[in-house]
């Protein structure tokens, strides 16, 4: 992609989410270095991205050019604060986890301000994620571009106001489990039906596509849209589905606020 290293501080499924994206991409950067106490994860990534470099020390990953903070939250303030040492003053960190604000990263940093957040979408494997971004202030318009050339491979990465990243966590984040379980059941149940794996995966694609399209764009009410079909084999199991969104997702979202 550039000159610019990269490194990761936590080896799990949202560094592996970049590292697919950018290989699907050809835009592998041309220095990874992945940083985890876990050395099955490690040999795991390293089989499948040999390029990249693999190791247990958090302070090799955190003294590259921009630092991806892609641990957990619960870890994450240990994480950061055992990478503070190692981050040259002229590295870019970016956190990819919810609930840590840059004021609060700052602090567990000693001071360190040139700081990004996003939370990924793990569509950016296949280079259609949208993963909003937060810069701070202490970040220039030319630190700017580096994250934004590092995110461009795996889709869209609108700036957007660091009290919105949390809403995009449940949102656009997560979003995707809220809809894969039935994707795949409705792929499976039509092979049984007689259509080939291709023509299943071409009509899943279309109709999921259009689906979105015609909820937001037809300028119908949501009402009107939804009464497009009259045959709704799933209409009875509406009420408890819409229950589980309504409660366990705000939920979620006041646990997640910092």
């Amino acid at each position: 992609m550039n000159a610019t290293t990269v490194g990761f501080i936590g080896g799990g499924r949202i560094a592996r989410i970049f590292l697919e994206g950018w290989a699907r991409a050809q835009k592998l950067p041309a220095r990874i270095v992945i940083a985890d106490p876990n050395a099955e994860t490690l040999a795991k990534l390293k089989t499948k991205f040999p390029a990249i470099e693999t190791s247990s020390d958090l302070a090799l990953a955190a003294a590259q050019d921009v630092v991806f903070l892609a641990t957990h939250p619960p870890v994450l303030a240990e994480a950061a604060g055992r990478a503070a040492t190692a981050l040259k003053p002229s590295a870019i960190l970016v956190s990819l986890a919810p609930k840590f604000t840059i004021a609060k990263l700052t602090a567990l940093l000693g001071g360190f301000e040139r700081i990004a957040r996003s939370n990924p979408n793990a569509p950016s494997v296949v280079g259609a994620g949208i993963n909003p971004i937060v810069f701070g202030s202490a970040l220039t318009a030319a630190d700017r571009a580096v994250v934004q050339a590092l995110f461009a491979p795996l889709g869209e990465s609108p700036e957007v106001a660091e009290e919105k990243i949390e809403a995009y966590a449940v949102f656009t984040a997560m979003g995707p489990t809220y809809l894969w379980f039935q994707l795949q059941a409705l792929r499976e149940l039509a092979v049984s039906f007689g259509l080939t794996a291709t023509e299943a995966d071409a009509g899943l694609k279309r109709m999921v596509s259009g689906a979105v399209n015609t909820l937001v764009d037809s300028d119908l009410a949501p009402a009107d849209v939804m009464d497009l079909v009259p045959v709704k084999p799933l209409a009875e199991m509406e009420p408890q589905v819409l229950e589980l969104y309504r409660t366990r997702l705000p939920a979620l979202f006041q646990k997640i606020k910092p």
